[in-house]
């Protein structure tokens, strides 16, 4: 398809009137198209040009060659040289010859704008007859050849990445300021825009507009504008809209930073590698990155700086298969290649990752130099690097690092100021080389374990590698840690329950070591869903504990204390959880194992009433009489005289026994003084033959015995038999008017159960149970049937009230002294 033209010069009269007129046209233009044309394609003379040039003058005058956007998104590629006079002999014209593109049009063959530099196809006067001749083309000038081209960007290398850095920000931002570059010759500039059109992606190279040349760059509307020296001070005021690089003076030492694909764009212009932007163009990755470009000079052999070798292995590790064989070999060469400076860790840790991913693959004179490298590193470098695999290396290169880096080693695993990653990295490195360590591997999983247990979120993917690498290593941390759980197994399990798999897994534990204390931890750690947690039964809890040991409990005995400790923490079991273990596991056990204080204490502590506690406390007399302290024996006899008192087997002399005991027992927890107590007042209240241990407990005056028959009389199921059997009523009235004198203890409680107790029962009798409870108490004795009808006649409470040893003055109930408790912990 014929490109549409047009030409602008200076013109005889004729129809469309003389002066600058369009001279030809190809038909159908707009005439939008036409006028913004005519703004676009004008012509002025540098300043200190002759004013009446001779023809090899006018030969050197700049080339106005520039490619402008249209406001309708269509393109105008135009090249506008100076002629001298016009047909008036007048001097200052110029001739212009123009292509239209329409909207999304290219030129033929995709060329681009730039490449049409001084093309035959460019007129320099208007064509005969003003129709312009048929054009299917603009053929590329012989004047921008590769090799001068490369020469050009020889010559430009301290601007390169400057310009480069801007022609990326117009690209990716369009506010982005215009490119105003200095140079003598237009042509030059034509060799700038061929340089930028060659570095952007192909779409960016082609929207990319410019101006050769401009007297008055600040009406410029392109992205590239050429302007000579004598015209660059206008736009090296304006900053925002402008950036100015004079090409004719050395560029300014505090610039700012090129970016990185700059950088790496202008490494490869200036080595000749042009051919490196196609291929870059095709690679996968964000346009502007630096790791593509930067991938591909490496494998050119290109040197770049120490990011850019990063970004490459970098990009090189994400895409493996977009370079071939011998490239990924000649980058890994290149990037393996020894180096005066100090090679910074980003870019260590870049080779790492790319030596891990296509390590396997590359020739062995290759992957061993690198694989060196990255060892040292390893070693030397204060930050991680991940060491490579051992068949990166020969056997040869092996005993050299061996031989070198041996004391390094040794020294930075045995010193771990800082945690202990270094020391980690540092053992697999010495694993990978023969450097003998294992005496260093002991001191390191202590180390190591007292971290973990400190700080369970220590543990990480590199410990687990190193873990699996080293197992001498797992199997030590494994010992330290069982060693733990045998002095403090809540910081191990807590540690289990973060990192269970990789330390508690089964492979290790299968070694020839039992580690019974962690295999416990690690039972408890995983809880219900690993394996139980006893659905709420702690005594099959601590059974399921001992299994998970893998070691009889009989033949390491010290396994139950420990098992105690992870199923009831700091509290005790209950009265019936500790009869279950003792029956379980016998005395012998709990004596070496030092357990039984903690069942001691849990029937030191379990609940008033219950008479699970009451049995415990024999059986633990009877298993562990030797061991027990007299007062904790005075106290658990306490306990089994309870229990006589409930088989209905206790001999007489109740409270003097009590009483006894329980001054040997000082102090005695609350719980067992309670239990006691309500036990003593339950009999005396249910016993019709306990009257004489009735009197004893009312002439001790103990607050405490004394308290405990008052709550014993309150409760409910007393006051239910009281309304329902008449002979209870008659005895209770008869043993509460017992020693009607008696003052202390025994006198606030008489006086409280007879009024609070008993006074309500009778009220709420008819008058038949009245008269049978008179009746009961008559066969006790006529005066005490006399008694009760003076007592419970209306309005007589206060007349009797000496006779029946009332509460005057009464202001309430002592309160029961105040008792230690024993501390009941393993």
């Amino acid at each position: 398809m014929s490109l549409g033209q047009l030409h602008y010069t200076s013109a005889p009269p004729g129809p469309d009137g003389s002066g600058f007129r369009f001279t030809a046209l190809t038909p159908g233009l707009p005439q939008s198209v036409l006028r913004e044309a005519e703004q676009l394609i004008g012509y002025e003379p540098p300043r200190n040009a002759p004013s009446r040039p001779s023809a090899a003058e006018l030969e050197a005058f700049p080339r106005a060659f520039s490619y402008s956007e249209l406001s309708d998104g269509s393109r105008l590629l135009a090249r506008t040289v100076y002629t001298g006079a016009d047909y008036s002999g007048r001097w200052g014209n110029f001739h212009a010859h123009a292509v239209h593109l329409a909207p999304g049009r290219h030129l033929p063959d995709g060329a681009l704008p730039v490449s049409a530099w001084e093309s035959p196809g460019w007129a320099t006067a208007t064509p005969e007859g003003g129709v312009p001749a048929a054009l299917d083309a603009l053929p590329p000038s012989s004047g921008l050849d590769p090799a001068g081209l490369i020469a050009f960007a020889a010559s430009r290398e301290p601007w390169l990445a400057a310009v480069f850095t801007d022609l990326q920000r117009q690209a990716e931002d369009e506010t982005a300021p215009q490119i105003v570059l200095v140079e003598p010759d237009s042509a030059d500039v034509a060799r700038w825009v061929v340089l930028a059109s060659t570095v952007l992606p192909r779409h960016a190279a082609h929207r990319l507009t410019f101006t050769t040349y401009t007297r008055r760059p600040h009406l410029a509307g392109q992205r590239i504008i050429g302007v000579l020296p004598d015209d660059a001070h206008g736009p090296a005021g304006s900053g925002r809209r402008y950036r100015v690089h004079d090409c004719t003076v050395p560029p300014a030492a505090d610039g700012p930073e090129p970016s990185p694909w700059a950088v790496a764009a202008a490494r490869i212009w200036s080595a000749g590698a042009v051919e490196l932007f196609q291929y870059a163009d095709r690679l996968p990755g964000e346009p502007f990155t630096a790791g593509p470009v930067s991938a591909l000079a490496l494998c050119a052999g290109i040197d770049l700086p120490s990011p850019h070798r990063a970004a490459a292995a970098r990009w090189a590790c994400e895409h493996p298969a977009e370079l071939e064989e011998r490239e990924l070999d000649g980058l890994v060469q290149t990037l393996a290649a020894p180096r005066q400076e100090a090679v910074p860790a980003a870019e260590t840790a870049a080779l790492a990752d790319l030596f891990a991913r296509v390590g396997g693959g590359l020739r062995p004179e290759t992957a061993a130099p690198l694989a060196a490298r990255l060892l040292t590193a390893a070693v030397r470098s204060p930050e991680p690097v991940r060491p490579p695999e051992r068949g990166a290396l020969t056997d040869a290169v092996a005993r050299q690092l061996a031989a070198e880096l041996g004391p390094e080693l040794r020294a930075g695993i045995a010193d771990a100021p800082d945690g202990f990653a270094r020391p980690l990295r540092l053992l697999r490195v010495a694993g990978l080389l023969g450097v003998e360590c294992a005496d260093l591997v002991p001191p390191l999983a202590h180390r190591l374990a007292s971290t973990l247990l400190a700080d369970p979120s220590a543990y990480g993917g590199e410990l687990h590698e190193t873990l699996t690498d080293r197992p001498d290593l797992h199997t030590a941390l494994l010992r330290d840690l069982d060693t733990a759980a045998a002095a403090g197994p809540a910081s191990v399990t807590v540690l289990l329950e973060r990192a269970p798999v990789e330390l508690e897994s089964t492979r290790p534990l299968e070694s020839g070591e039992a580690l019974p204390y962690l295999r416990m931890c690690g039972w408890k750690a995983r809880g219900p869903a690993g394996g139980g947690g006893g659905g709420g039964d702690r005594n099959s809890e601590l059974r399921a504990v001992l299994e998970a040991a893998g070691v009889s409990v009989f033949a390491h005995p010290p396994l139950l204390r420990i098992a105690f400790r992870l199923v009831w923490g700091s509290t005790a079991p209950t009265p019936q959880e500790a009869r279950y273990v003792l029956v379980e596991t016998g005395p012998d056990v709990h004596r070496a194992a030092e357990t039984w204080p903690f069942l001691v204490t849990a029937a030191f502590n379990g609940r008033p009433g219950d008479p699970q506690a009451d049995e415990l406390a024999h059986e633990l007399l009877t298993a562990f009489g030797k061991e027990l302290r007299p007062h904790d024996r005075a106290a658990l006899l306490l306990l089994d005289f309870a229990r006589d008192l409930r088989a209905g087997g206790a001999p007489p002399g109740w409270v003097d026994r009590i009483l006894g005991l329980r001054s040997t027992a000082e102090p005695v927890d609350p719980p067992v003084l309670e239990h006691v107590g309500g036990r003593l007042a339950h009999q005396l209240l249910i016993d019709p033959g306990a009257g004489r241990e009735l009197d004893d407990l009312i002439r001790s005056g103990d607050t405490d015995l004394c308290a405990a028959y008052e709550r014993a009389a309150q409760d409910d199921s007393v006051r239910n038999q009281l309304l329902r059997e008449p002979h209870y009523f008659a005895a209770r009235f008869v043993d509460w008017n017992r020693h009607p004198q008696a003052g202390g203890a025994w006198g606030e409680v008489r006086g409280a159960l007879l009024d609070g107790v008993l006074r309500p029962a009778a009220r709420a009798l008819s008058a038949e149970d009245l008269a049978a409870v008179e009746a009961a108490l008559s066969t006790r004795g006529t005066r005490h049937a006399e008694d009760f009808r003076a007592w419970n006649r209306p309005g007589a409470l206060g007349r009797l009230g000496l006779r029946f040893g009332g509460r005057e003055g009464r202001a309430g109930k002592a309160a029961p002294r105040r008792r230690g408790s024993r501390d009941g912990g393993v």
